[in-house]
């Protein structure tokens, strides 16, 4: 059998199954904040998914360990116009978030580091695009 050098095709990282006290409460967090829609709800879970993209968080029942990152320090959602960062703010903390830290990483990329209901940090932040970003859909 003949060894390939090429890599699988996916659309990158799009998953992240988040241990929370009550998934409702989480999930109306990320729903206010990002638009996201549940996609499946269990008694345990809910399944929710970004609006036009391939983002899924799932919010799973773990009483123990809700908000603990383990080795993960923190995960973000990249806005697609620098101006929201203030409206994003805003949502944060009318969800019931914290904000924890805001900025720019350099002109022009405003960035917050928030924490969410369950206590995770989140960054949310604008970057310039790269040479490597999917080209936009109508450029």
């Amino acid at each position: 059998m003949a060894r390939t050098n090429r890599a699988v095709t996916t659309y990158g990282l799009t998953h992240l199954a988040l241990g929370v006290r009550d998934p409702s409460r989480a999930f109306d967090f990320y729903r206010e904040v990002f638009g996201m829609v549940a996609v499946y709800r269990e008694p345990s879970f809910i399944q929710a998914q970004t609006p036009g993209a391939r983002d899924v968080l799932v919010f799973q029942r773990a009483d123990g360990a809700a908000g603990e990152s383990g080795a993960i320090a923190h995960f973000g959602f990249r806005l697609t116009d620098p101006a929201d960062i203030e409206r994003a703010v805003l949502a944060v903390t009318n969800a019931g978030g914290t904000v924890v830290e805001q900025g720019e990483f350099v002109p022009g990329e405003p960035y917050a580091f928030v924490r969410d209901v369950d206590g995770y940090l989140v960054e949310i932040w604008y970057e310039l695009p790269t040479s490597i970003d999917p080209r936009a859909k109508n450029a």
